[in-house]
């Protein structure tokens, strides 16, 4: 790492507020967005368990009434996982380092979720698959949280880190509570930004658009305040 930025990752190293904070409001969107993908076209793209499961017991029982969900559900997971792979190419570690491209992947990511509000209409395919490339490359975004991974766009993990902690504190166990805390926390911020997107979308609003603008703000504004401390701590030196 450049001697320049050295300051600015301790700084953000030490103040591990900034990285919950995030992670919270990566949740939220996640859930955010997924909610409206889901009213609107039946398919979810933040998380692929139930869908790939509900589809393998109607190709148990096949009929050609199955092949457009089917179509949607594999559209879904290739996307996820190639927006998996997008992430891992650019920032290919889950430790945070400030030089890595955070901010303009989360702008990216709401870039293809304005493109997927605009498709939805007419092409809810790719809408779909523009999501789902989107949530595939923001939950492989994961980072560590003093040793526990936050992930941000299910809660299959989150939950087993909350019950696990849990129940090793109710046993006697000297777990912090911050341990419990954090998966809280993004549980409550995931379930929150369900419910927002779900009042939205049933109140006629445009979800995915609201959403996408959303981390657009979100991925410029981090962009401009990691280069104002990068300014910063050049400055002191």
């Amino acid at each position: 790492m450049a001697p320049k930025k050295v300051k600015t990752v301790q700084a953000i190293k030490q103040e591990p507020k900034i990285i919950l904070l995030g992670g919270c409001g990566l949740a939220f969107g996640a859930a955010f967005a997924n909610t409206g993908l889901l009213l609107y076209t039946g398919t979810s793209v933040s998380h692929l368990t139930g869908d790939i499961s509900r589809i393998t017991i109607d190709v148990a029982h096949y009929t050609a009434a199955i092949n457009s969900e089917l179509t949607r559900v594999i559209v879904a997971a290739l996307c996820f996982l190639l927006g998996a792979i997008l992430s891992g190419i650019l920032i290919h570690h889950p430790t945070l380092d400030i030089s890595r491209p955070y901010g303009r992947s989360i702008t990216g990511i709401g870039f293809l979720l304005l493109l997927a509000h605009l498709f939805m209409p007419v092409y809810p395919s790719a809408s779909i698959a523009l999501a789902a490339f989107a949530c595939g490359l923001q939950n492989a975004l994961a980072t560590h949280y003093r040793g526990l991974i936050l992930r941000t766009t299910h809660l299959t993990g989150i939950i087993t880190d909350l019950g696990v902690n849990l129940g090793m504190r109710l046993r006697g166990y000297d777990i912090p509570l911050w341990k419990i805390a954090v998966p809280a926390m993004l549980c409550a911020s995931f379930t929150m930004g369900g419910i927002l997107g779900a009042y939205l979308h049933f109140g006629d609003q445009q979800t995915i658009l609201l959403c996408s603008m959303g981390y657009i703000l979100a991925g410029t504004s981090w962009t401009l305040w990691k280069h104002r401390h990068i300014f910063q701590a050049l400055k002191k030196r």
